[in-house]
């Protein structure tokens, strides 16, 4: 049975106890200090000191913990943030990027460029640029005699048709899906090279490096698309549908045969090259407009300042012709009986 003074006790301790038991704010000093003394044993009064504690109290039905220095606030530590600015694209300015300061120590390198001027990119960095060679072959083409040749062919040749009747000639908005379509095949060819790799403990040839480049170089085509061209609402829920249905078709595609995947991916550049090339034929009749170049595209292609549209559509389609390349290569080694580790890959090849 309860004696009276722990009666009184228990009582003064409910009347204390509000919504943060043991809080370590000046509103429950006096309720700490009952706690603590009961907790340590030391008596009320003493010079100040820190106690850790735990308590799980069945009247309460809560676990509370915390720690707490009697005769004086604790402070807490605080993320510093600093306005400084973030542009669009990826870039910055000195308006509206955040840089937060972190316990850990993780803050991003300070990058310029040759002539000494701030890298406002942060979705890529000046080692990654590159100029475009144009000289290459658009009219290359691997004439399909294998099956499996044919159906990739054809594969791509049906997938054409109802992309021009809902396209038709936008297209700056044709390119973006395009590109959302073209990005797929590098990160999920790199993703299942990269697994093969760990699981039979061997080198890729640096085909992993190649085919994720690629990946990598198809998205920066979509960040530039769109600086010119603004989807609408049922083009991006098209994208979705597109990607989610091509993704996981070409992972298994690439699981039951790579030389089918990548012949496929070597038509569907091809198919790139033709839908570049009458983009052009669009902007030099005038049906386009050729506005300047965005800022993204002359910093990643080292473009000149007064590039236009024009010149963006034609390194994206020498982009194109190179990933042709690279993926009918790929399918002929495979064809040949031979795996990709087993010849070079042809890292930056651009």
């Amino acid at each position: 049975m309860m004696t009276r003074g722990g009666t009184k006790l228990a009582n003064s301790m409910l009347a204390l106890a509000g919504h943060r038991l043991l809080s370590t704010t000046s509103n429950a000093a006096a309720s700490n200090k009952i706690v603590s003394g009961i907790l340590t044993g030391r008596t009320v009064g003493s010079p100040a000191w820190s106690t850790t504690f735990l308590v799980r109290d069945p009247i309460f039905g809560v676990r509370n913990g915390g720690t707490m220095a009697l005769g004086e606030e604790k402070e807490g530590e605080e993320k510093k943030v600093s306005t400084t600015g973030t542009g669009t694209g990826g870039g910055s300015n000195n308006k509206d990027e955040k840089t937060v300061a972190s316990y850990w120590g993780v803050e991003a390198p300070k990058v310029t460029k040759e002539d000494g001027t701030e890298w406002k990119w942060t979705c890529f960095r000046p080692w990654e640029t590159y100029q475009a060679d144009l000289s290459i072959d658009l009219k290359k083409h691997h004439a399909p005699v294998t099956f499996m040749d044919k159906l990739a062919f054809w594969t791509v040749k049906s997938l054409r048709w109802p992309t021009d009747l809902f396209f038709q000639r936008r297209y700056g908005c044709r390119a973006m899906m395009l590109e959302t379509v073209a990005a797929v095949p590098g990160m999920v060819g790199g993703m299942l090279l990269h697994c093969k790799s760990l699981r039979r403990f061997e080198h890729s040839g640096g085909w992993i490096k190649t085919l994720l480049e690629e990946a990598e170089n198809e998205r920066m085509h979509l960040m530039t698309f769109m600086e010119v061209a603004k989807p609408r609402w049922y083009e991006r829920a098209l994208v979705m549908t597109v990607q989610g249905v091509f993704f996981n078709a070409y992972f298994l595609g690439y699981l039951i045969s790579p030389k089918f995947a990548h012949r496929m991916v070597g038509y569907l550049e091809e198919e790139a090259i033709h839908s570049y090339t009458e983009f052009l034929k669009e902007l030099e009749k005038g049906n386009i407009e050729n506005v300047p170049a965005p800022a993204i595209a002359i910093d990643y292609w080292r473009m000149p300042p007064n590039s236009t549209l024009r010149d963006v559509v034609m390194v994206v389609r020498a982009d194109e012709a190179h990933h042709r390349d690279v993926n009918h290569f790929a399918s002929d080694i495979h064809y040949q009986g031979r795996e990709l580790r087993e010849a070079p890959a042809p890292l930056g090849y651009h």
